[in-house]
């Protein structure tokens, strides 16, 4: 009897400590650290709800409290009139080269703290590495928040920056751009002036140093300073996987008004100056387009451009003209033969707002879209007859199919990028708007 009992007491104990081991080790199953297959595993498990609650949050990206985002995305007037009321009365002076320069001395928890996103969040993502080309030469807080707005491990980043900016900016720049592995700074830099070809040249160079990389990236993107995404990397992705092969860029026919950029020689200084001298026809048998500055174009362009014979005589005889870099871009994307390019033929002329380049809204297109508008006034302040946008215009912005938006500014509103990285980190960890 007694031996009985003292069985199934042993029993009940065996029984008892199996189960709390096999708990144990369920336990350590779930919450061991997490990796990208995890977040990437379709299979709808503790774990892999575990380790998305714990990724997702601590990779949130929120705005400050005083305004709702949310509202401003869905076009609510209060709630932009009530962030324009508080961008007037709380100006915020942005971060400057030296807080950096104090802020990475720990690439890890600089990284963690930036929140900057660690692993590729999809398999498709993680298959479809996009290239990059950054120019900036100033606002190191801008170009910090870019990059962390369109950052992914799996793709590679060419940052150019002016020659002529500041040493204190080029060595803030060198110590983000340390931190990561697929950001680097550009092999040649240029002294770049505003309207002339060391502008087209900058991209120029990324374009060699990109092709160099073991990244097998698919599409080049480039960027400037003022720059930001509306697209997360996944709604890119699928944009680019749509193209199938094709460049967009904005590519028309010139009007009269512009042919005096390529008929006469320029010269450049401190600024850009127009010679006497006329200029022989371009070498090529197709017409001149004009565009813009901005493109999304293959990998098999970029490597057809840097060496094709013909192509380089049309960027030596380009060298000398004004703004180049709207002419190259618009014309190469219409000749026959070049990777991912449209016939000339007026029927296939782009717009900068059929492109998915770039959206921007410029002055003299600026109104009420019921009266033939191209698009709502801008909400910010206009430079360079371009509107720097303001937390008015994202309900617009982010209805529309481009990529990327310009321009931004943090000192004209910092809350239009406040808003649009707490919309985007939340798309692109959930998939779905907030």
């Amino acid at each position: 009897m007694i031996w009985s009992r003292l069985c199934k007491s042993r029993t009940r104990h065996f029984l008892f400590f199996g189960l709390l081991l096999f708990a144990i080790s369920v336990l350590k199953y779930i919450f061991q650290p997490c990796d990208k297959n995890d977040i990437q595993n379709d299979a709808d498990n503790p774990r892999r709800r575990y380790c998305k609650t714990q990724l997702f949050t601590a990779m949130q990206l929120s705005s400050r409290s005083e305004i709702n985002c949310s509202n401003i995305i869905k076009g609510d007037q209060q709630a932009v009139n009530q962030a324009l009321l508080h961008q007037l009365k709380n100006k915020r002076l942005p971060s400057n080269e030296m807080d950096y320069m104090k802020f990475i001395k720990d690439c890890n928890l600089y990284k963690k703290i930036r929140r900057f996103i660690p692993i590729p969040l999809s398999k498709e993502e993680e298959n479809f590495p996009i290239a990059y080309s950054m120019v900036i030469h100033e606002q190191i807080e801008m170009f910090e928040r870019l990059l962390r707005a369109i950052y992914n491990p799996q793709n590679i980043y060419c940052v150019h920056v002016d020659e002529k900016s500041p040493e204190n900016f080029k060595e803030a720049v060198r110590a983000i751009i340390s931190c990561f592995e697929n950001v680097f700074l550009a092999s040649k830099l240029e002294k770049v002036v505003y309207t002339s070809w060391f502008r087209l040249k900058a991209d120029l160079n990324c374009m060699e140093d990109l092709l160099k990389s073991k990244v097998p990236w698919k599409y080049l993107l480039n960027t400037c300073g003022t720059d930001f995404p509306i697209k997360t990397n996944a709604e890119i992705v699928r944009a680019l996987k749509v193209l199938n092969g094709k460049n967009s860029l904005e590519s028309e026919k010139p009007p009269k008004q512009k042919h005096f950029r390529w008929l006469f020689s320029y010269k450049t200084g401190r600024t850009v100056r127009r010679t006497n001298i006329r200029k022989i026809p371009p070498p090529i048998r197709t017409p001149m387009f004009t565009g813009s500055a901005y493109f999304v174009v293959t990998r098999e362009f970029v490597t057809y451009v840097l060496e094709n014979p013909d192509v380089q005589k049309l960027i030596e005889w380009i060298k000398d003209t004004l703004i180049p870099e709207e002419q190259l871009w618009a014309t190469l994307n219409r000749m026959p033969g070049v990777p991912g390019s449209s016939p000339y033929h007026a029927k296939y002329e782009l717009s900068d707002m059929n492109a998915i380049a770039r959206l921007m809204k410029w002055a003299w297109n600026d109104g009420n879209m019921d009266k033939g508008g191209a698009y709502p006034p801008c909400t910010g302040i206009f430079r360079r007859s371009i509107c720097i946008n303001g937390a008015g215009d994202l309900h617009w912005m982010l209805q529309q199919h481009h990529l990327f938006a310009n321009k931004f500014d943090p000192t004209v509103d910092d809350y239009a990028i406040q808003c649009l990285e707490e919309y985007l980190r939340h798309k692109a960890l959930y998939e779905k708007e907030p």
